[in-house]
């Protein structure tokens, strides 16, 4: 038994989330302090995250060679993250009118003060969408590396990736020392992994600890409507999209199951994300649409946060006992879609743009300090969030994979459908 504990990670960050959950309840003080491990583990891999996507999308631009195709993936990529992101902001919308849970509720504790640093940071991070175009583009290549800016790293790894494409076969060795150093930081990746239980377990130990198992009880009903709704959203609407493209949905989440509980441990899918790449082309996906695919599905795909911001500005609504018509509420969507992509690189994004939303809808119809009912129950969905979040964009590597041929089913993979190995890419619709 201890033998196979020591071989296998799933099993060693399923213990880890076991025994967080029983410090933090048994010794809150103590379990609290233990988010530093959490918090180094979670630092480890976002020092590699910036060279690995880099060298994955440089390397898979150059080697792909058509520069319309390079366009054309990234123009897919784009328009299925806006549909399936209004997908999810439309189930989060139904649920709460069908279930209704911030009805009722009592707001006679709140205090504006308990809000005030998300009001803060979003002031300071709320743009228009000029600015958010700007700031694709970085002033600083090197300023954007330190920082982690994912998209300005994103916009100047395309350009790179490009420019190495058009000069062929000079800049071969270049390739072959990116290839090489690309495996390097994946080496690393695995190292850094090996510490993944103890992040899990100084995760869950804080959270527990710090806002304890009850408060779990008191908005139960919200908490209750959001699973549901991220569920329905997995299964129904994921589900769908991946039986029309020709594979399993549960064979992929079996597939990534060790990166799925890494997040459900340290409440970040940034955690998982170079292992995410690793797994997607070992599943049978291209190096170039994994590069462009996941690390632009980060910042412009993020299902389970848009699910979450939608539930989380209709709750407090019905809280204060507004009524939102329908143009106030496709205009609280159609904000939700703007500020959710500007704020995407900002630590504790979800309660931030939630803020940054309320406050730019017009004449303020949503009380933002009703955003203080949510800050007790925030960090036990957050891990939904980020499921979500990681599911939706292994899914979307996979479609866009598929519908451009680039999919090549790897028969090595054990947990893989029959109907991945004998189904063509011709098959698969296009998008």
């Amino acid at each position: 038994m201890l033998m196979k504990l020591r071989k296998n990670l799933t099993l060693q960050v399923l213990l880890a989330i076991v025994l967080g959950i029983a410090v933090g309840q048994f010794f809150p003080h103590q379990g609290e302090s233990l988010k530093v491990l959490s918090d180094v583990f979670v630092k480890m891999i976002k020092m590699v995250i910036a060279p690995i996507v880099f060298f994955t999308i440089v390397i898979g631009i150059s080697g792909m060679g058509d520069m319309k195709k390079v366009g054309r993936i990234g123009g897919k990529a784009l328009l299925y993250f806006e549909i399936i992101t209004t997908f999810a902001m439309v189930i989060g919308v139904a649920v709460m009118y069908i279930i209704r849970p911030g009805a009722g509720m009592s707001t006679a504790g709140v205090k504006a003060a308990d809000v005030a640093k998300y009001t803060k940071d979003a002031a300071a991070s709320s743009h228009g969408f000029v600015d958010f175009l700007t700031s694709i583009v970085p002033d600083n290549v090197m300023a954007a590396f330190s920082k982690g800016d994912m998209l300005p790293i994103l916009f100047f790894s395309i350009l790179f990736g490009l420019a190495m494409a058009g000069l062929g076969d000079r800049v071969k060795p270049v390739t072959n020392f990116l290839e090489k150093m690309n495996e390097i930081f994946f080496r690393i990746v695995g190292i850094i992994m090996k510490f993944s239980p103890i992040a899990a377990f100084g995760a869950m130990s804080y959270t527990i600890g710090k806002f304890g198992v009850h408060s779990l009880f008191s908005l139960g009903k919200m908490m209750g409507s959001v699973y549901i709704t991220m569920a329905l959203f997995i299964f129904i609407v994921l589900g769908s999209i991946c039986r029309m493209y020709g594979f399993s949905l549960i064979k992929l989440l079996r597939f990534i199951k060790e990166e799925l509980l890494l997040v459900l441990g340290t409440s970040s899918s940034e955690s998982a994300l170079p292992r995410v790449m690793e797994k997607l082309e070992k599943f049978g996906a291209s190096k170039p649409v994994v590069g462009l695919v996941v690390p632009t599905g980060y910042s412009f795909n993020l299902d389970g946060t848009s699910i979450y911001l939608s539930m989380a500005g209709l709750f407090i609504a019905q809280a204060y006992g507004v009524e939102l018509n329908w143009i106030q509420v496709l205009t609280f969507m159609g904000v939700l879609m703007l500020t959710s992509k500007g704020a995407a690189g900002i630590t504790g994004s979800g309660f931030v743009t939630l803020a940054a939303t309320l406050a730019a809808i017009p004449n303020n119809v949503i009380p933002i300090e009703g955003m203080a009912l949510l800050i007790g129950v925030d960090r036990f969905m957050s891990e939904a969030r980020a499921i979500t979040n990681i599911i939706g964009n292994s899914v979307a590597t996979i479609v866009i994979a598929k519908s451009e041929n680039q999919f090549n089913p790897n028969p090595e993979v054990k947990d893989q459908d029959t109907s991945l190995q004998t189904s063509s890419a011709q098959e698969a619709p296009a998008l």
